[in-house]
C-alpha cells in the first residue's frame, strides 16, 4: 500500500475560485483513515500552506516556498529548510526597487514586503535589508507587478544572480495559451530548493520509501515531484509538457480531479490508481 502523498494547491487542490469542493475533501479524508499520510506540497507561504492543510484535513506536515520549508505545525518541528543566500536576498530586493515593482520574502515569522499590496497580513519591510537578513532566513523571494511586460522583462537578469533559480511563474510567462493575470510573479529560492528535495527530505525523515509514494499537481515546479515519488499524476488543467512527466492524468481542478484519482486508489485499497 502507498505510504503517502503528496498534492499541490493551486490549479490541483483548488479550483479557478480558489475552492475546494466537499467531494475532495470527503475523499482526502478517506485516504487518511485508511492511513496513508497527505501531505501538502506548495509554493505558496507555510501559514497558507497549512490553512489550506487543516481545511482538507491532511496531515500536520507541510512543505511550502516550492520546497525550501518542511513543517510540522502541530509539534512546531522543522523537519529541514533551505534558506537563501543572503548576497542573492539582496541583488533580488535592489532589482526591484530599480524596475519599481514588488518583493515578497517567505520567512518563518511571515511574509515581508517591499510595498503594499492588497494582502494586508504580508507586513511592510521598515528596515535596510541587510539588517533584516542578519535576523532572519529567507526561504523564498517572490518578485511581482500587474505589468506583464515589466516582469517578463526581469527574468534574464534573475537567472545572473548566483545561488537562485526560478522554481515557479505566472503560466503566461511560459505558455501563450495563457492569458495574463492581475498580477504576474517569479518565485525564487536557493538553487537546490525544489518539491522533489522537499519530498525526499520528509521521507527520509519520517522512513518512507520514495517508491510508496504519490504526488499530484499541475505546473512545472511540480515536475520534480514527478520525478522524485512512486507514482505521479498530472491535473487535466496542466499543459502537455508537464502531462508527459507524470504517470497518470486526472482530470482538471474544475472538474474534481483530484477527488477522481484518490477515489480510484480508495477503490483498490491504497495499492494503485489505475
Amino acid at each position: 500500500m502507498y505510504k503517502a502523498i503528496f498534492i499541490d494547491i493551486d490549479g490541483t487542490l483548488r479550483d479557478d475560485n480558489k475552492k475546494i469542493s466537499k467531494r475532495t475533501k470527503e475523499a482526502i479524508k478517506n485516504i487518511v483513515d485508511l492511513g496513508i499520510l497527505v501531505v501538502i506540497c506548495s509554493g505558496r507561504p507555510y501559514k497558507t500552506t497549512i490553512e489550506i492543510s487543516k481545511e482538507v484535513s491532511a496531515s500536520n506536515i507541510i512543505i511550502s516556498s516550492n520546497g525550501a520549508f518542511g513543517y510540522d505545525y502541530k509539534i512546531k518541528k522543522c523537519f529541514y529548510k533551505n534558506k537563501m543566500q543572503k548576497q542573492a536576498c539582496i541583488e533580488l530586493y535592489n532589482l526591484a526597487k530599480k524596475y519599481d515593482v514588488n518583493f515578497i520574502m517567505n520567512t518563518e515569522i511571515g511574509r515581508f514586503k517591499l510595498k503594499e499590496t492588497d494582502n494586508k497580513e504580508d507586513k511592510i519591510l521598515n528596515e535596510p535589508i541587510e539588517s533584516f537578513l542578519e535576523k532572519i532566513d529567507v526561504m523564498q523571494c517572490l518578485i511581482q507587478d500587474k505589468d506583464f511586460e515589466k516582469i517578463k522583462s526581469l527574468k534574464k537578469e534573475i537567472e545572473q544572480i548566483e545561488g537562485i533559480g526560478i522554481k515557479n511563474q505566472s503560466k503566461a510567462l511560459v505558455d501563450k495559451n495563457h492569458k495574463p493575470k492581475e498580477v504576474t510573479y517569479y518565485d525564487v529560492a536557493d538553487i537546490n530548493t525544489s518539491k522533489g528535495n522537499g519530498v525526499k527530505m520528509v521521507c527520509k525523515s519520517l522512513n518512507i520509501d520514495l517508491k510508496d509514494t504519490i504526488s499530484i499537481g499541475d505546473d512545472y515546479n511540480d515536475v520534480s515531484m514527478f520525478e522524485t515519488t512512486g507514482f505521479s499524476i498530472a491535473m487535466g488543467n496542466a499543459n502537455e509538457e508537464v502531462k508527459k512527466k507524470a504517470k497518470y492524468v486526472t482530470l482538471t481542478n474544475n472538474e474534481e480531479g483530484v477527488a477522481l484519482a484518490l477515489e480510484k486508489l480508495l477503490k483498490n485499497r491504497g495499492e494503485e490508481v489505475l
